[in-house]
């Protein structure tokens, strides 16, 4: 008999140890800073992809990149074990949020993560080259100490927002990193700069030239997830008008 397609599940496609990662999440937002910081981060760091999440809630897409398929939620983890990374590459809609969040953090706290950091960009005109938090306040003033500023007031909307309220009630850190970032192509500046506040805060190495420099070439490897962006988001205003 077929098994029902699940709600939502992080399905390990391959067995590593974890040691209480911190987690790395982008998901698609303004300028695809999510989406082209934690690809750069997966890369530099030579991650390994570990899992995938399967939601009766994902959209029927998958993703081609450079004719190669792939699954559009993966999951990634680092040789020590010691950071992860999620990854999605597809718009999502409100229905089953709340089913996709709540696998993640299950998986989260599975593993003994204490962290989970998103990397989101903010519809702005002009990117600024700061980054900004949102996050709980005793963390505020070590953001501030890592020339990382404070918003002062806003909304973080779907999965982000979402990941962000449950770990309110969670055993578990939950904060975003923000860069001002184009309304409409790939935004690769705002991601680098996301990275750069990585750098500062986890005491990490991982190097932006490639983000800075290469514009064009990830212009055009995200072109596609850029444009349903805007079209997901036209459609959405579209509801409330």
């Amino acid at each position: 008999m077929q098994k029902k397609f699940p709600e939502a599940e992080v399905f390990e496609t391959k067995k590593m140890t974890l040691k209480s990662p911190i987690i790395f999440a982008g998901f698609v937002g303004a300028g695809l800073v999510g989406p082209v910081a934690i690809n750069h981060i997966i890369e530099k760091l030579e991650m390994v992809e570990m899992g995938v999440m399967r939601s009766k809630y994902l959209p029927p897409s998958t993703v081609f990149m450079k004719g190669r398929l792939r699954h559009p939620f993966r999951f990634y983890s680092n040789q020590e074990g010691t950071v992860c990374a999620i990854i999605c590459e597809i718009t999502l809609r409100m229905e089953g949020l709340y089913s996709l969040v709540a696998s993640i953090l299950d998986w989260a706290a599975e593993k003994g993560s204490k962290e989970i950091v998103i990397l989101d960009g903010v519809a702005s005109n002009e990117h600024d080259d700061k980054a900004y938090c949102a996050a709980e306040e005793d963390l505020i003033r070590t953001m501030a100490d890592k020339d990382i500023s404070m918003i002062p007031q806003g909304f973080i909307t779907g999965i982000p927002g979402g990941i962000l309220n449950e770990c309110l009630v969670r055993e578990i850190q939950g904060l975003t990193l923000l860069a001002k970032a184009d309304k409409v192509a790939p935004d690769s500046a705002a991601a680098a700069t996301l990275i750069e506040a990585l750098n500062r805060l986890y005491d990490m190495n991982i190097d932006t030239t490639d983000l800075r420099k290469d514009k064009d070439r990830i212009n055009s490897e995200f072109s596609e997830l850029s444009q349903k962006y805007v079209e997901h988001r036209e459609e959405i205003a579209g509801m409330y008008m």
